[in-house]
C-alpha cells in the first residue's frame, strides 16, 4: 500500500477479482498489451462494441447480441442517435432470474417493525410467472405503463419482473410521496395497472394513507385495476389474491428489442415537473452488470445491501443485482431507528459482503463517533459502497478509523439520468483520501473547462462524458424531437454529455466532486462547489447539516450559509467565528459566507438529497419550481423572511 492511500487490496486477492480476468481475457482476446486498469480503460472507450459485448459474454446472458459485431456500437450522427446491439433480442427478466441456485434465497426483505422474509430462487421464479400471467389476464400487453408506490418490499422488485418478462414499462414511487407527487409522475405515463402499498412503518410510527390511494386512483383515468400489498379498506383486491389462481403459470419472457424501454425514472423535480427518463432496461443491464462485476468485484452468493425507497435510481441498481447470482437484501423503514447503528446491525445480523448507503448518512455515524469496529463483528463485509451526494474526506478518515480498516470504500456517482455510475470504485486500485477511484469501463468521463477542453490536472470544471453508452436514456416520455433530452444534458459543449457536477482530476487518476455545478456559487468572481464549504462546516460536532446558497443582493451576490444544530446547541458568536476562521484557512476566503443563520430544518427531496435550488428560489423572491418533489416542503416557510429585503438581514 502507497504511503498516501487509505487502502489497498492484498497482491495475492488482486488475482482473484473479475476485473484482473477481464484483464487477461481482453488482452488474449482482442491481442491488447493492457497492464493495468487505466489501460484497460482506454480499450474499453476507444473500442465501445468490443468491450460491451464483452460484458454481454462476462454475463453469459440469454439471448442475441446479433450476427454483425459492427452492430454492437453504432456511432449516430450525435450522442443520441447513437445505439448498441441494434440486430440484439433480449429479454432482461429472464437473465435477471437465470443464475441463482432454486434452494439459495435470491431476497431478504426486512421491515422496520422487525417483519423479515426470505425468497428463494425456486419461489421469486414462481411468482413472478404468476404475477406476469395476472398482468396478462388483466389485459397488459408489450409496451403498456405499470407502476408502483410501495414500500422497499420484495412485491414490488415481484411486480417490475413480471413486468419485464411480457415487455411492460415499470415505474416506482415511494409511499410517502403525496397524492399531487404522485400523479405529477405517473400522469405522465398513463399506467395501466398500480400497485399500492399505503400501509407502512418509519420512524416508530404506523402511516395509513387509503385516502391519499384514492386521490391517486382517481387521478388516473387509464388505470385498469389496482392492487395493493397488505390490506386496504378502501375494496381493492390484494396483491396475494391477485396472484393466487396463477401461481405455477409457465414464465413468459418476450423477447425484445435491446431499445425496448423497461423503466421510466424520473428527475426529482425541483426544477420543474418531474422529467420522465425513459430508459432500456437491457442497457441498464449491460451498464450495472459490468459496475457491479467488475467494479465492486459482487459474486454468487455474496449478500447485498443498498439503503434505498423504490423511488430512487438505487432501487433500479440493486433490482440488477440478481444478475450476479447474489442475494439481495432490501430494508424498509428509517436507518436510524430504533437507534442510529440499526443499518449497521444488519451486516452481522445478514452477513452482508457490500454495504451501500448515502455519504449524509456515514457522516451521520462519524458525527455520533461511532465505533462501529468495535461494536460489530463485520467479517464478512468487503465493501462499502457510498452515493447521493458527496462523500467528504473525513467521512473516508471514519471509514478507516472506526469502521473497518480492510474494505473497500468505493464513493460513486452517476444519477438517475443514467441509473448507473460516471465514476466509482476499483478492487485493484488504491483507495485515496477524498477521490472517487476512477471513470468505470465504457465511460469516457473527463473534466472540461469553459472552454471545451479537458481541464489540467487539478483544475475545477464541468463533469461530461464524450462517449454514449448503453444506459444512456432512450429520450424523455412525450419529449417531442428530443427537445428537452438534449437541453438537459448537451447545451454546455456541443454533441457531449455535461452532468452538472463540480469535479477535477487529479494525478492519481481519481476524481473529486464539488457539489452540483447548477448549486455552484460565484464568490468574488470565483466559482466555488458548495461541497468544499460543507465538508469544513459540518466537521464541527455542533453541525449536523448545511447549505450554502447566493442571494442576489444590493446589485451583487452574496453567500448565505444555513445550517442546523445538534441538540442542545446554539450558534453562538464564538461558533460562527471559528466556522469562518476554519473556512478561511481550510478552505479559501472566498469559501467565506456573508451570513451564517442557524434553521430548524433544511428542505430536502423524497431520496433525502437537500435542496439548494428551492432555498435560492426562495430567499431571491422567486417561486419555487416544485414543491411536490420535497419529502419536507414545510420547510420552505422559514426561509420566506429572507427574501424580504427590508427585513435587514
Amino acid at each position: 500500500m502507497t504511503s498516501d492511500s487509505l487502502w489497498e487490496m492484498p497482491n495475492e486477492d488482486k488475482d482473484d477479482t473479475y476485473l484482473a480476468k477481464l484483464l487477461v481475457q481482453v488482452n488474449n482476446q482482442f491481442e491488447v498489451a493492457a497492464k493495468n486498469y487505466w489501460d484497460l480503460h482506454r480499450w474499453s472507450v476507444e473500442n465501445p462494441g468490443q468491450f460491451w459485448s464483452q460484458v454481454w459474454d462476462d454475463g453469459e446472458f440469454i439471448g442475441s447480441k446479433g450476427a454483425d459485431p459492427d452492430h454492437y456500437y453504432r456511432a449516430g450522427e450525435d450522442f443520441i442517435s447513437s445505439a448498441f446491439f441494434t440486430d440484439a433480442k433480449i429479454n432482461v427478466a429472464e437473465n435477471l432470474l437465470a443464475k441463482g441456485s432454486p434452494e439459495h434465497i435470491a431476497i431478504v426483505s426486512i421491515r422496520e417493525d422487525g417483519h423479515r422474509e426470505e425468497i428463494s430462487w425456486a419461489k421469486l421464479r414462481i411468482q413472478v410467472a404468476a404475477t406476469a400471467a395476472a398482468m396478462e389476464a388483466a389485459g397488459v400487453v408489450t409496451g403498456d405503463r405499470v407502476v408502483a408506490w410501495a414500500p422497499n418490499i420484495a412485491e414490488v422488485m415481484i411486480y417490475s419482473l413480471a413486468a419485464l418478462s411480457i415487455g411492460a414499462v415499470t415505474s416506482t414511487a415511494s409511499p410517502d410521496f403525496a397524492a399531487s407527487a404522485v400523479l405529477d409522475r405517473f400522469s405522465q405515463i398513463e399506467p395501466k395497472l398500480l400497485l399500492a402499498g399505503p400501509s407502512y412503518v418509519y420512524g416508530g410510527k404506523s402511516f395509513h394513507r387509503d385516502e391519499v390511494l384514492k386521490e391517486i386512483i382517481e387521478g388516473l383515468p387509464s388505470l385498469i385495476k389496482t392492487i395493493v400489498i397488505g390490506q386496504s379498506n378502501i375494496g381493492v383486491e390484494s396483491f396475494e389474491s391477485w396472484i393466487e389462481p396463477f401461481l405455477g403459470s409457465a414464465p413468459h419472457f418476450q423477447n425484445l428489442d435491446f431499445n425496448h424501454p423497461g423503466f421510466v425514472l424520473f428527475s426529482s423535480g425541483t426544477t420543474g415537473k418531474p422529467k420522465c427518463i425513459t430508459h432500456s432496461a437491457a442497457g441498464i443491464l449491460l451498464k450495472d452488470y459490468s459496475e457491479q462485476r467488475y467494479h465492486l468485484d459482487i459474486k454468487p452468493g455474496d449478500k447485498v445491501f443498498f439503503f434505498t425507497t423504490c423511488g430512487w435510481m438505487m432501487w433500479n441498481w440493486l433490482l440488477y443485482v440478481l444478475a450476479s447470482g447474489a442475494t439481495i437484501v432490501l430494508y424498509d423503514g428509517s436507518p436510524v431507528h430504533p437507534h442510529s447503528g440499526r443499518l449497521i446491525d444488519l451486516i452481522d445480523e445478514e452477513k452482508l459482503t457490500f454495504f451501500g448507503l448515502s455519504a449524509k448518512l456515514i457522516d451521520t455515524y462519524s458525527k455520533e463517533q461511532l465505533e462501529i469496529s468495535k461494536t460489530h463483528d463485520l467479517s464478512s463485509l468487503r465493501t462499502i459502497g457510498s452515493t447521493g451526494s458527496v462523500l467528504s474526506p473525513e467521512s473516508f478518515d471514519f471509514i478507516y478509523q472506526d469502521f473497518k480498516r480492510d474494505v473497500h470504500l468505493v464513493s460513486m456517482s452517476g444519477g438517475t439520468d443514467i441509473c448507473g455510475c460516471f465514476l466509482a470504485g476499483v478492487p485493484t486500485l488504491p483507495v485515496h483520501r477524498g477521490e472517487l477511484q476512477a471513470p468505470c469501463l465504457g465511460m469516457a468521463v473527463a473534466v472540461f473547462n469553459s472552454q471545451g477542453s479537458k481541464a489540467a490536472e487539478n483544475q475545477k470544471g464541468e463533469l461530461v462524458c464524450t462517449l454514449p453508452f448503453p444506459s444512456k436514456p432512450l429520450g424523455f416520455w412525450g419529449d417531442v424531437d428530443n427537445h428537452k433530452y438534449r437541453a438537459a444534458y448537451f447545451e454546455g459543449f456541443p454533441n457531449v454529455w455535461t452532468h452538472g457536477d463540480f469535479a477535477s482530476q487529479s494525478g492519481t487518476g481519481g476524481f473529486t466532486l464539488y457539489g452540483r455545478s447548477d448549486a455552484t456559487l460565484n464568490s468574488k468572481g470565483v466559482r466555488i462547489g458548495t461541497a468544499e464549504i460543507y465538508r469544513v462546516v459540518e466537521s464541527f460536532l455542533e453541525i449536523t447539516e448545511s447549505m450554502a446558497v447566493s442571494q442576489d443582493w444590493e446589485n451583487d451576490t452574496r453567500v448565505l450559509l444555513f445550517v442546523t444544530l445538534k441538540s442542545g446547541t446554539v450558534l453562538t458568536p464564538e461558533l460562527i467565528t471559528a466556522i469562518k476562521v476554519a473556512l478561511r484557512t481550510q478552505a479559501s476566503p472566498r469559501h467565506v459566507p456573508d451570513l451564517i443563520i442557524a434553521t430548524p430544518e433544511l428542505p430536502r427531496t423524497k431520496s433525502n438529497k437537500l435542496v439548494e435550488l428551492a432555498v435560492t428560489d426562495v430567499i431571491n423572491g422567486r417561486t419555487v419550481r416544485n414543491v411536490d418533489s420535497l419529502a419536507n416542503p414545510l420547510a420552505l416557510e422559514w426561509f420566506k423572511q429572507f427574501g424580504n429585503a427590508e427585513a435587514g438581514f
